[in-house]
């Protein structure tokens, strides 16, 4: 019988690193932010429930990557309506996720900005 076990490897090197900041890519905060055009994109709107203990979440995808942008709209967005929630920055795009089915309140607040959805 050979004696064997599975290693696992920590090594930075076996993951993706950014050039820029040594970090791995997942971690990387240097990635340039999108300038923030109000008809450039259009917010998806989508309910989800699954993974979130039976509770209810609307979420908003489609934001361009701007983290000053994302961050001060959430606030604006859970001042509305009166909950909580929390942003976050993907590769692409960012997402604003709001606690409960806020999509009217939403809507009216979106429409006021100016700003494109689909998905109500």
């Amino acid at each position: 019988m050979k004696n064997t076990r599975l290693v696992y490897s920590t090594d930075p090197k076996d993951n993706i690193q950014c050039p820029e900041c040594k970090e791995l890519k997942a971690e990387c905060r240097c990635q340039p932010e999108e300038a923030v055009e109000g008809t450039k994109f259009t917010i998806v709107f989508r309910l989800e429930k699954n993974g979130r203990g039976g509770k209810t979440v609307t979420v908003l995808d489609g934001f361009p990557r701007n983290e000053a942008y994302v961050k001060e709209l959430s606030k604006e967005l859970k001042a509305k309506c009166g909950v909580g929630g929390s942003f976050t920055l993907g590769e692409k795009h960012a997402m604003i996720e709001i606690q409960g089915d806020k999509r009217d309140q939403l809507k009216k607040v979106l429409d006021a900005k100016g700003l494109k959805y689909k998905g109500m």
